[in-house]
This record gives structure tokens, C-alpha cells and sequence, in this order.
């Protein structure tokens, strides 16, 4: 039988996961290409052979997804298959209708064939957009962990924008760790806050390894879904997050409309913050597609560190990256802080330079707010430089690492803290109560 010529659509991340574990020793299907989006230099790269297995002995090569068309026909593809997130539906359809008219089939692949089961309790923290509140839902979870002395281990979403091979297995206990492996400012603000709570977290490409070796030195798995993805295991518990601030947008992205109808228990986060008709649209998309699920409300109050001093003052924003580009969010947890200390905040992009002005120019949305774009050493020092040049009395800094650790700011700067507050019942106690996992 011929074997099927494929593309994997991605954005390096759940591309590879699905390759790895539905393709890389599957005699029926050649892949002949990735493609990448999203994320800035992964296209010209390519998938190691050390990675992509016997098959493929020269590697996978990694194409720019503006390509696609030319693609299926120079490599007479039969199929396409979509393995990225955080995408509108529309977005999805337009795609497949362009692989469809250049005689190629459109494919999504179910999370029951990619997800990796594991031989103890999973936790799946997932949302329905980046920036809903996985990294406060998930910090709850671990405090609870620790007060009831179970030992557990994080395991993230696919971050790999380095080495590929060298970012196969990526274990990290220590700062010193994150420096080893070079990680950018995204990676950081995932992992830092896990390091400070005594967790260890893993990370990489080959995640049935990761699995394997985090298995050995964990009692219960937390798996931190990022870019509002599936899980790449299969949770005994499936957290999601949904965002009233962005209300309807649970049934109208790929995938968190499968997380939300995927998922045991819903948290509705910044309920304080959003209108109450926003909160309640939520609810009515919930009990639609999704009825049995637990829904706990919540809210993540925003506290400044020394906030005396910066009341009132000439400030820039600074905010977690991820959020405010592919979440589509125009403002995050500096700027709530920021207004409700009656700051005068000003606008960066007239001090933005290189990646950062191009940020601004691609994502018009954003005025107020300095998005932490860090994908790299070049990127850092771009942001660094973004913010030394603002003409402001000091920094806010709404990201979930500490900024000042990683680049050299000019002016006073404060960081924002934000904790996950659930408002009644039920909680996450009593829902984690529930597992048992303290037997």
C-alpha cells in the first residue's frame, strides 16, 4: 500500500507531540514537512533525525506555513493535519478550505490517540484561552499538594524554541536550571513560579520520555496545559479555566471548546472583575455543551509589592507576553493594578525598538501595555532596551517571573501578585478532596 504523504500544520508544540506519538514509527504515512506559525524563528529549522526516529533519517524540515499551497503540490500531499492552539474556529475552516482546494484531505486528530496514559494520577490544568488563569489555578493546586505532603511534579506544554535534540528531556529544580537550558521569558514565567514552591517541573519534545522519567519521582502528575491545548496525558482530573472577559469565546477557539466540553470541573475566573452578563454567558455556553461539569467561581486579585510607592505615578505597564498576542487580551493584571492605584500610565510603543515595534505594528490592539515578548536573547535585550528608553517614575510588571531577574531595568520596578480566590462552594479543596490522593 502507498504510503500517505503529510504535512503537520504547527507551531512547535503539540506538532511534535503528535508526530512523535501517532507518526514517527507509522509505515503508513511519510511526513514530508512541519509547518510553522506563531512563533519566531522555527521556520528553516529541522526536526532532528535523533527525534523523528528510524524513518527518518535525515530529519523532518520545518516550512513556513505561507507556503502551504506550493507545499502540497511539490510534495504531492494527500493529507494535512492541524496540530496547533489558540485559534478561532474561522481560522481553523479557512486553513482546511486552503488544503482542500490544492486537492489535499484536512485532518484533526482526536486527544484519545495522542494522549499518553500514565501509571500515576494526572492533573490537567487547561483553559479555553491563554491568559484565562492556569498559573494561579495551578499554583492553588500545588499549595494543596504541599499542605497534605504528596509529592508532586509539574509537567508543561511544549515550549521547545532552542536545540531541539538538547530540549528533548528538560528537568528543572533550580534557577540555574533555566539558565543551563537558555530559556526565554516565556519559558520562564512558566517554570519560575512551580521552582519557587519547591516543585520540580519537566519539559521538552519527547513527552512519552518526560512522562517516564517524571513518574519516577512523583506521586501525583500535574500536567500545565499551555496555549489553551488538550492535555498530552490522560487526566484522572481535567481542570479548565474559562474567561468572562472574553465571554463566547469557549465555543469559539480550537481546542478550548474541547476542553470545555472535555473537562470534570470549570473554573470561571475574574468573576469581580468582569460584568455579570459576561459571567453568566459563560454559565449558559457551560450547561449547554457541557452540564455535568463542576463550576466553581473565582476571582485573582491583583496586590503591588511596596505599593506606596508607586500610587499615583508616571508608570509603563509590563505584561505577560503570551496573554496579551495570542490571547487577544488588551490589557492583564499590571494594568488592573496600575488603574486601581491611579497611575498614569503611559503609552510604550513610541519607545518600542526592533521585535517589539513589530509586535505593536502586528498586534493593534495593544496601546497601553508593554507586552514581555522574550523568544530569545535578541528579543530580551529589545524589551530591556523598550523599557529603559520609557519616560516614566517606574515599571509595573504584571508577569508571573520577576523581569528585573533577567534583564537590567533603569527605573524603580514592582511586580504584581495575583492569587486564585474561589467564592463559595464548591473550591478546589473539595473537589481534590474528592481524589483520594491522600491515602
Amino acid at each position: 500500500m502507498k504510503k500517505k504523504n503529510v504535512i503537520i500544520l504547527g507551531a512547535a508544540g503539540r506538532d511534535f507531540h503528535d508526530f512523535n506519538t501517532y507518526f514517527r514509527d507509522n509505515e503508513e504515512y511519510n511526513v514530508k514537512a512541519f509547518t510553522a506559525t506563531q512563533i519566531p524563528d522555527i521556520v528553516g529549522r529541522t526536526y532532528p533525525s535523533v527525534l523523528a526516529g528510524k524513518l527518518y533519517p535525515k530529519g523532518i524540515p520545518i516550512k513556513d506555513e505561507k507556503e502551504l499551497s506550493n507545499l502540497i503540490k511539490e510534495l504531492d500531499v494527500d493529507e494535512c493535519v492541524f496540530s496547533y492552539s489558540d485559534v478561532p474556529h474561522e481560522y481553523v475552516m479557512h486553513l482546511a478550505s486552503t488544503v482542500l482546494a490544492n486537492g489535499a484531505d484536512f485532518r484533526l486528530i482526536g486527544p484519545k490517540k495522542i494522549m499518553l496514559k500514565s501509571s500515576k494520577p494526572v492533573i490537567a490544568v487547561c483553559a479555553v484561552r491563554t491568559g484565562s488563569g492556569k498559573s494561579q489555578t495551578s499554583r492553588k493546586i500545588v499549595k494543596w499538594l504541599n499542605e497534605n505532603n504528596i509529592k508532586a511534579v509539574a509537567i508543561r506544554h511544549p515550549m521547545p524554541y532552542g536545540d531541539l535534540a538538547k530540549q528533548a528531556v528538560q528537568r528543572f529544580e533550580t534557577y540555574e536550571d533555566m539558565d543551563k537550558y537558555e530559556c526565554t521569558i516565556e519559558e520562564m514565567e512558566e517554570y519560575e513560579p512551580y521552582i519557587q514552591r519547591g516543585l520540580v517541573v519537566y519539559a521538552g519534545v519527547d513527552y512519552e520520555k518526560i512522562l517516564r522519567k517524571a513518574e519516577k519521582e512523583a506521586n501525583v502528575i500535574i500536567w500545565d496545559g499551555g496555549n489553551n491545548d488538550v492535555p498530552f496525558y490522560k487526566p484522572d482530573l481535567h481542570i479548565v479555566v474559562a474567561d468572562p472577559h472574553r465571554a463566547g469565546h469557549e465555543l469559539k477557539y480550537h481546542p478550548g471548546e474541547t476542553n470545555l466540553r472535555m473537562a470534570n470541573v470549570i473554573i470561571i475566573n475574574k468573576v469581580g472583575t468582569a460584568k455579570p452578563k459576561d459571567v453568566e454567558i459563560v454559565l449558559k455556553n457551560i450547561k449547554l455543551v457541557n452540564p455535568n461539569a463542576t463550576v466553581i467561581k473565582a476571582n485573582s486579585p491583583v496586590k503591588v509589592e511596596n505599593e506606596d510607592e508607586v500610587k499615583g505615578k508616571k508608570v509603563v505597564v509590563v505584561e505577560d507576553g503570551p496573554t496579551l498576542t495570542h490571547g487577544e487580551m488588551p490589557y492583564g493584571a499590571g494594568y488592573v493594578a496600575a488603574k486601581n492605584l491611579k497611575c498614569e500610565i503611559i503609552d510604550p510603543r513610541k519607545y518600542a525598538v526592533g521585535t517589539i515595534k513589530k509586535t505593536f505594528e502586528k498586534f493593534k490592539h495593544l496601546t497601553e501595555i508593554l507586552p514581555a515578548m522574550g523568544y530569545g536573547k535578541k528579543q530580551m535585550e529589545e524589551l530591556q532596551e523598550t523599557i529603559n528608553k520609557a519616560e516614566c517614575d517606574a515599571v509595573i510588571i504584571g508577569t508571573p517571573i520577576d523581569l528585573g531577574r533577567h534583564i537590567k531595568i533603569n527605573k524603580p520596578s514592582y511586580r504584581v501578585e495575583y492569587n486564585l480566590e474561589e467564592i463559595g462552594k464548591p473550591d478546589l479543596k473539595e473537589v481534590l478532596d474528592k481524589l483520594n490522593l491522600k491515602k
